[in-house]
């Protein structure tokens, strides 16, 4: 079968199914008692469960004995005064007994809803500790899935195994006071109980089985829709004409959750059917055996009602007994399911004792250095677990070590001085900076900021001390306010206007009916690419961190706001350490130190002017940019025709489009710009070709 108990844990699967996601799983033999570590901190519910359990179970076993003295003593002897008073008696118990299964349900909630709470903030706060790895090889609705849909089974399976536990006093209490109206009736009960059990314990591992089959679809489900209906993805399949396709690929993912659906609702209703039908055999059962004592005088016919409503009150504790293991390894299938998540060690942790850095503005910029750093990136299962990954590679693939991405870096960025990064796509630039904010650490060597390794300084205090703008700025589904806040909690509304005023976009906010408390939309698609970046350059003039990485943040800014940015950005720079990637040459004319990155080594470093004498990579680059005639098209003084636009470079990732602020002084080419050339222009004068 699907689930078996051996030396190793139990083990939950089907060791015949080639389904990938149907392979044998086995629960780690320590998950049972790490998940009762989370029911103690609701101790006090499971004592009040305990004690309305205890009052319900002898309300239960009171009942038949005032059904029985009403027949045998009140009805039979024609006492109205004793049949009015022991039914009143029994009305009162049973007001009692809805009592005491009100509190149960309510006790038994609080603690299922309660350890439910407990794991999903937990399991949401280990996720946030997981390196940018992680979040690229993850789906992300799988990720939800393990986040809701298996708490919420963990919860309900929890529930229901606390109300069955309960049920094992009212078993034992309801047999004792069986054998006490009649041993010959009570062996006759306990010998049809293995007819409850053992069919409960089928159905229940079934249940089981496709349980766990129900969470892995509805994952893969959850998945889908995902990354379907969020913007990008709806904009992808409407200009790419895959509407149908993608409909009936959701068709068959969404028919195999229905086909799981239906065999668990098969099984689950197969329980309860059997169970009554068992049921009522064997009140027939006890009703002729019964009935034939009492024509033969052995007991009254009281103590034959007061047996079947026993009886009755038996074989429903024991339905729920024999679903108790169902239950049981449910609960711990979506347990053992978030603790394999929680189990997964983050590889950027803070060391203890980690030394705080100074807050930003408390002191001179700091210094920052590369020391013969090399840098792979990990191997996924090293940052990520195959149950999360849609396509998931075979173990030995998942180990496998990817390529080194760095080699033996060994540099300076100076305090207070701008450093920028060039060369070609996929040489490392981006990954570097990435070392800097700390997502991810070096594989050897070590970066350090004014001495400090980063390794050994608080999280916090280097959050604080460098921020970042990518040139794609991601935004939540809030307000501006929410958005801009995120750097800042604490800043005023006038200090969010200020920021928002020196990235100029102060005047497009207050045009706005709702000013800043506009939703933004989800990731900030409400906004245009310009309004976007603008937003996320206040949002770091908010934060005023001492290091400031701007990895082509400019791309999508347009002609109208490079002047107004120019000043803003050479204010939000002045006296800060910056590490820009540009993508064209002019934009970076005037940085402190120009590094050259091909292959994940320093080809070149120098300014501007040394780096052209050298006569290597960059002067080359810079040939291939500049040097060559300018060409008028539809009478622009100062702009590259339609022949001359295939020859512009991309010095980074990508063709650079739109316009980007000009940092520094000194006029650009003529009345337009280079076709292609935006970027962060941080020095002046006219590049090669230009009118």
């Amino acid at each position: 079968m699907l689930i078996s108990q051996g030396p190793g844990g139990i083990t939950v699967g089907d060791p015949n199914s080639s389904d990938s996601r149907n392979k044998r799983e086995s629960l780690r033999p320590g998950t049972p008692r790490r998940a009762l570590t989370y029911i103690r901190p609701h101790r006090r519910s499971l004592l009040f469960l305990l004690l309305t359990t205890v009052v319900d179970s002898l309300v239960i076993v009171a009942t038949p004995l005032l059904l029985k003295e009403i027949i045998d003593k009140g009805i039979l002897k024609d006492d109205l005064g004793l049949v009015m008073a022991l039914a009143l008696t029994a009305a009162g118990l049973a007001v009692v007994d809805s009592v005491m299964q009100l509190g149960q349900s309510y006790f038994s909630g609080r603690i299922g809803q309660g350890v439910s709470h407990d794991l999903r903030v937990q399991t949401f706060t280990h996720v946030q500790r997981q390196p940018m790895a992680f979040f690229t090889r993850t789906q992300t609705g799988l990720l939800t899935s393990r986040l809701n849909a298996d708490v919420m089974l963990a919860q309900q399976a929890l529930g229901l195994l606390l109300t069955s536990a309960t049920s094992v006093l009212t078993v034992l209490l309801v047999l004792a006071e069986m054998f006490y109206l009649s041993w010959l009736i009570s062996l006759i009960a306990v010998a049809l109980l293995p007819l409850f059990v053992v069919p409960g314990i089928y159905v229940g591992r079934r249940l089981q089985r496709y349980s766990r089959e129900q969470m892995q679809s509805n994952a893969e489900l959850a998945g889908i829709v995902q990354e379907r209906f969020n913007v990008s993805g709806a904009m992808l399949a409407k200009l790419y004409g895959r509407p149908r396709a993608e409909a009936a690929a959701f068709s068959a993912r969404a028919g195999k959750v229905r086909d799981v659906g239906v065999k668990w609702t098969v099984f689950s209703r197969l329980s309860f059917i059997s169970m009554g039908l068992l049921a009522a055999l064997a009140t027939a059962l006890v009703y002729g055996a019964g009935g034939a004592l009492v024509l033969d005088d052995v007991f009254q016919i009281g103590t034959l009602v007061a047996l079947a409503v026993l009886l009755g009150r038996l074989y429903g504790p024991i339905t729920q007994l024999s679903g108790m293991q169902a239950n049981a390894l449910t609960a711990l299938v979506s347990f053992d399911r978030l603790f394999e998540l929680l189990d997964l060690k983050p590889l950027i942790e803070e060391k203890p004792g980690a030394t705080p850095l100074p807050s930003p503005g408390s002191g001179p910029a700091p210094r920052i250095e590369f020391d013969q750093v090399s840098f792979r990136y990990p191997s996924a299962s090293e940052v990520s677990l195959a149950s999360l990954e849609s396509n998931a590679h075979s173990p030995g693939e998942r180990s496998r070590k990817s390529p080194q991405v760095l080699h033996e870096l060994s540099f300076e960025l100076p305090p207070g001085r701008l450093t920028a990064l060039v060369g070609p796509s996929g040489g490392g630039k981006t990954t570097m900076t990435h070392l800097v904010s700390r997502l991810y650490d070096p594989t050897s060597g070590s970066v350090r900021l004014d001495g400090h390794d980063l390794r050994d300084v608080t999280l916090d205090s280097l959050r604080d001390t460098v921020g970042v703008v990518t040139q794609d700025a991601h935004f939540y589904h809030d307000t501006i306010r929410a958005n801009l806040s995120y750097a800042r909690p604490e800043a005023t509304e006038p200090e969010l206007m200020t920021a928002c005023d020196a990235a100029q976009i102060g005047e497009l906010i207050r045009s706005l009916p709702s000013g800043l408390d506009t939703v933004v939309g989800d990731r900030g698609y409400r906004l245009s690419g310009g309004e976007k970046q603008r937003l996320a350059l206040a949002r770091l003039m908010l934060k005023a961190p001492s290091v400031v990485i701007l990895d082509e943040a400019t791309a999508h800014l347009d002609s109208e706001s490079e002047a107004a940015v120019q000043r803003a950005l050479t204010t939000a720079l002045r006296d800060r350490t910056s590490l820009v990637i540009a993508h064209r040459l002019s934009t970076i004319r005037e940085a402190d130190q120009i590094l050259v990155i091909d292959r994940g080594r320093v080809r070149e470093r120098g300014t501007h002017e040394e780096l052209l004498a050298a006569g290597e990579l960059y002067a080359e680059l810079y040939r291939t940019q500049f040097d060559r005639p300018a060409v008028r098209a539809n009478g622009s003084d100062g702009q590259l025709g339609a022949a001359a636009r295939p020859q512009v470079m991309s010095l980074g990732d990508g063709p650079v489009m739109g316009g980007g602020p000009m940092l520094g002084t000194g006029p650009m080419p003529g009345a337009g710009q280079l076709a292609g050339g935006d970027g962060l222009v941080l020095g002046g004068g006219v590049p090669p070709g230009g009118d």
